[in-house]
C-alpha cells in the first residue's frame, strides 16, 4: 500500500465559524494536489491541518511513516534576523544535526536554490522572490517527503513566479509528494496531477487536473465550473 495521508470526516472551528466541515481526503505519495477555491474556502486550514498545526475540532488524521517527514513554506515566509546561510543552518542544527555538517547541508541547499551569492545577507532584506526562494531552500535541507505549499508566489513578480515554480517542480522530481493552495490556475495546471476544490470549508470536487479543467465539470460541481471561468473570487 502506498504510503498516504489519510483525512475522515475532519472539521475544524473557530468559534462559530467553520472553516472545514465534513473533508474526507486521502493523499498519497508522489501526488501532486492543488487546493483552489475562493478566499475563505477553508485552503489554509486545510494545509495547517495535514502539516499538524491545527488540530481538527472532529474527525481523524492518519498519516504514515513514508509522510511524516514534512516542510511547510508560508505565503509570507518568515525571515530571521540574521544571515541567509544561518537561515537555513539553524533549522538543521534545531533539528538534531551537529552545526559544522548542518552549515554543509545549508550550503548546498543555497546552491540548490540559486541564492549561494547572498548567503552572507541579512535575509529580511531580500526581495520578496528572493524570501520564498530561501523558504523552499529551508525545505529542502530538510529532505522532507510531504512539502506543503500556501500560495506560494501570489505576491511575487512574473519572473520571480517562474523562478519559484521551477524550483517546486524540481521538488516534485525528486520524489517529494507536494500539496499547495494557488490562486493561480495556470500554476495549477502545469505543476497538480489532482485538484481538489473547497468552498466554505466543504470539498465540492475532487479531480485528476485534466479532469478538472476540460471535463464536464458542471456536473460534478456547478461552483467550481462557475470559480474556473473567473465568476466566483
Amino acid at each position: 500500500m502506498n504510503d498516504a495521508i489519510d483525512l475522515q470526516d475532519v472539521g475544524v472551528r473557530f468559534g462559530s465559524v467553520g472553516a472545514l466541515t465534513g473533508v474526507t481526503l486521502r493523499i498519497t505519495r508522489g501526488e501532486r494536489v492543488a487546493f483552489i477555491g475562493a478566499n475563505g474556502s477553508g485552503k489554509s486550514t486545510l494545509l495547517r491541518v495535514l502539516h499538524g498545526l491545527q488540530r481538527p475540532t472532529q474527525g481523524t488524521v492518519r498519516c504514515d511513516e513514508g509522510l511524516r517527514s514534512q516542510a511547510m513554506v508560508f505565503q509570507r515566509p518568515y525571515m530571521l534576523r540574521t544571515r541567509v546561510l544561518t537561515n537555513v543552518t539553524l533549522g538543521l542544527w534545531l533539528r538534531g544535526t551537529p552545526w559544522r555538517q548542518a552549515r554543509v547541508q545549508a550550503q548546498q541547499a543555497l546552491v540548490r536554490m540559486g541564492l549561494a551569492d547572498l548567503a552572507t545577507r541579512h535575509a529580511p532584506a531580500l526581495s520578496g522572490g528572493q524570501q520564498q526562494r530561501l523558504a523552499l531552500a529551508r525545505a529542502w535541507s530538510l529532505q522532507p517527503q510531504l512539502l506543503l505549499l500556501d500560495e506560494p508566489t501570489s505576491n511575487l513578480d512574473p519572473h520571480a513566479k517562474r523562478e519559484v515554480e521551477h524550483l517546486v517542480a524540481n521538488f516534485a522530481a525528486h520524489d517529494v509528494t507536494l500539496a499547495f493552495a494557488s490562486h493561480n490556475l495556470g500554476q495549477v495546471k502545469r505543476l497538480a496531477t489532482r485538484v481538489v476544490y473547497l468552498e466554505r470549508g466543504c470539498v465540492l470536487a475532487d479531480l485528476p487536473v485534466r479532469d478538472f479543467f476540460e471535463g464536464p465539470l458542471h456536473t460534478v460541481s456547478p461552483q467550481a465550473d462557475l470559480f474556473i471561468k473567473g465568476e466566483l473570487g
